[in-house]
């Protein structure tokens, strides 16, 4: 995927939240996303332009300043021709290299007339089900937005700690067809998880997600449980797998956690390997940053996809959505 004489271009966008997404961390009103633009400028006008979008997440350290820095930092890189394997090595794990990595999938794709799952040797994608997020709220809140969306399958219940068995029965009410996927976002104690697993149990519940705080998660080493625990904020990338083996029996994948899809890719699976479960997930972006991870759904117990369906707006040639079903990205989008 070597890409000689090409220009690199950044622009920060901002996209209006529909309402409010609200987990245990806070609350955001706009999703704040840095796309990389990388344009072959020997076939510019023959289309060659490669896109790749992330959500620096200041969770992991990071900001929209400090995305563009490491950027800006590899830029004579990326135009003197690197490609995903040596960015990899130019920079870790995260949004920035998210941005480049899918920008240089979507290039390749754009220059050679093929699409990104062909250059990955990956089977055609197929229509999915994503995953609809509920934001944390009072109990009756959370039921009158469950309500609304009792119509989709696949409903993830976003959750902060204290009252969450009465949200989660609150919900479970309310959309009493839905599979649910809870997600404490690390709001979880110890103490905590008798209670809260046990309104899981009586709810239904398909998955739960992150509940302890990363690096303060060695409680559920052994814990007899009859619903599988995945790892969000525990993993990044395949380093960070071995690991975790007694601890979680799921995986949350996410394309601006392990640095683009070149990793994403790597990472899925050695996770199947290692006989995890997979969640393809996202942070709240556009269409562009869904896209990429489409390639990986295929290996996926549960895609969580839904950025675009929280936004106000989404981009040109965005994904579709029937309900909660994503029909594959076109290559005007990306790949």
């Amino acid at each position: 995927m070597a890409n000689p004489a090409s220009k690199l271009s950044v622009a920060v966008e901002k996209f209006p939240i529909a309402g409010k997404f609200v987990i245990s961390r806070g609350q955001k009103t706009e999703a704040i996303v840095v796309v990389a633009t990388i344009v072959d400028e020997r076939h510019a006008g023959q289309g060659a332009r490669g896109r790749g979008e992330c959500v620096p997440y200041g969770r992991y350290g990071e900001s929209v300043e400090s995305v563009l820095a490491q950027i800006e930092a590899v830029r004579p890189a990326i135009e003197q021709g690197a490609d995903c394997a040596v960015l990899g090595q130019l920079l870790p794990p995260g949004a920035a290299r998210n941005a480049l990595d899918c920008s240089l999938w979507d290039l390749a794709a754009k220059r050679s007339g093929r699409r990104a799952f062909e250059l990955a040797g990956l089977a055609a994608p197929r229509p999915v089900v994503t995953a609809y997020t509920i934001s944390v709220g009072e109990p009756d809140e959370m039921a009158a937005a469950a309500v609304r969306a009792a119509a989709r399958p696949l409903l993830k219940i976003k959750l902060a700690g204290a009252g969450d068995p009465a949200r989660i029965a609150a919900v479970r009410a309310a959309a009493p067809e839905a599979t649910l996927i809870v997600d404490a976002n690390e709001a979880w104690s110890e103490e905590d998880l008798p209670a809260h697993f046990a309104a899981c149990e009586a709810a239904r519940v398909a998955l739960i997600e992150q509940p302890l705080p990363a690096g303060r998660d060695a409680a559920l080493v052994g814990r007899p449980r009859r619903i599988a625990v995945c790892a969000d904020e525990s993993v990044h990338a395949r380093q960070g797998l071995e690991s975790l083996r007694a601890k979680y029996d799921a995986v949350n994948i996410k394309l601006d956690k392990t640095g683009g899809l070149t990793e994403m890719l790597a990472m899925a699976a050695e996770a199947e390997a290692l006989g995890f479960q997979i969640i393809v997930g996202c942070m709240v972006g556009t269409s562009l940053a869904m896209a990429p991870a489409l390639l990986a759904a295929a290996r996926a117990r549960f895609v969580d996809l839904d950025g675009p369906l929280l936004l106000e707006r989404d981009r040109v040639d965005g994904l579709v959505y029937e309900g909660s079903v994503i029909l594959p990205a076109s290559a005007a989008l990306w790949g």
